[in-house]
């Protein structure tokens, strides 16, 4: 796939449909994922993300939910790979096996012994070089939490933003302090890369640093809101972007409780979304477990506060 243009706008990290016996389920997958691309706003579709539960799938399984993807969705919106790999001769072959099933750009995810053991700047900038000349495809740089040790320094990021085929920035820094320093060397290093926000706990407080958009799971179960508030932020429109918060957060508290996005937080918003009549299954695979009956209570009654229960609106089909 030749380089497209850097992503902008709402990219949802894209739930997975799974069967009862836990095979993916193509045909839910593809409803799904032109439901998503058909929303205005949205400016691309994000396959084998954290919310995607990429740790459960094996490399035949992550290619060819991209390809499922990719042959519903492109024609509407680009389709953006993970990669979530632990050495770089794995990360290029799985790079080389989401071209072949039509991604238009890979998340390039840190290897998660960086989270253990750390790495250096050269581990970083040869993982990314690599990938960059194995395929020919736009590059998103997923950049983790400030306090792990997968961080990659505001210097770092700046060398990386002038990496061959390195067009965006997907920003969880989730400091403040730090992130806008991030923002600022991105911009200083490569004005023609964009960044995208991924802090779904306080999107609206990330958005108003002057970002391109947002990769968010959350935009997988509420993409309409994610993009109105997006559009009210574009637009300097603060209190109409206040008031969509408030319903976003209504929803974040329920599924990610006091947590950052996390395995089971991915689970309960499946569940929201079968109730919300966005998911026909709430089916996850191992680990990943099911919320309990007070969770869903909950998840339940964020719902009704926010308009979203099926009964409440059309059923997304």
């Amino acid at each position: 796939m030749p380089l497209v243009q850097p992503f902008r706008g709402i990219l949802p990290a894209m739930q997975l449909p799974f069967r009862a016996d836990g095979q993916i389920d193509e045909d839910e997958l593809r409803r799904f994922a032109r439901w998503l691309a058909g929303h205005p706003g949205i400016g691309g579709l994000v396959t084998n993300g954290h919310t995607g539960e990429v740790f459960a799938l094996s490399a035949r399984e992550r290619a060819e939910v991209t390809r499922i993807v990719a042959d519903t969705a492109e024609p509407l919106v680009p389709v953006v790979s993970g990669i979530c790999c632990e050495s770089i001769r794995e990360s290029v072959e799985h790079a080389q096996m989401a071209c072949d099933a039509g991604a238009s750009g890979l998340l390039v995810m840190p290897p998660h012994y960086w989270l253990r053991f750390g790495m250096r700047d050269a581990h970083v900038l040869d993982h990314f070089e690599a990938i960059s000349d194995a395929v020919d495809l736009n590059l998103i740089v997923h950049v983790y939490p400030a306090w792990t040790k997968a961080s990659y320094s505001s210097d770092l990021l700046a060398r990386l933003a002038r990496v061959p085929n390195v067009t965006t920035f997907k920003i969880g820094t989730r400091e403040m302090s730090k992130y806008e320093r991030d923002i600022r060397a991105v911009r200083a290093a490569n004005p023609a890369c964009t960044i995208l926000t991924c802090h779904d706990e306080y999107v609206l407080a990330s958005m108003v640093q002057g970002v391109d958009g947002a990769l968010v799971g959350f935009a997988s179960f509420i993409p309409e809101l994610l993009v109105d508030l997006f559009a009210a932020v574009c637009d300097g429109d603060l209190r109409r972007a206040m008031r969509i918060q408030e319903r976003i957060t209504l929803l974040k508290e329920a599924v990610y409780d006091t947590d950052e996005p996390s395995g089971d937080a991915h689970a309960r918003m499946k569940a929201a979304m079968v109730m919300a009549g966005r998911l026909k299954s709430s089916a996850t695979r191992p680990p990943t477990r099911p919320p309990s009956n007070a969770q869903l209570a909950r998840i339940g009654s964020a719902l009704r506060a926010a308009g979203l229960l099926s009964e409440q609106v059309a059923v997304a089909r």
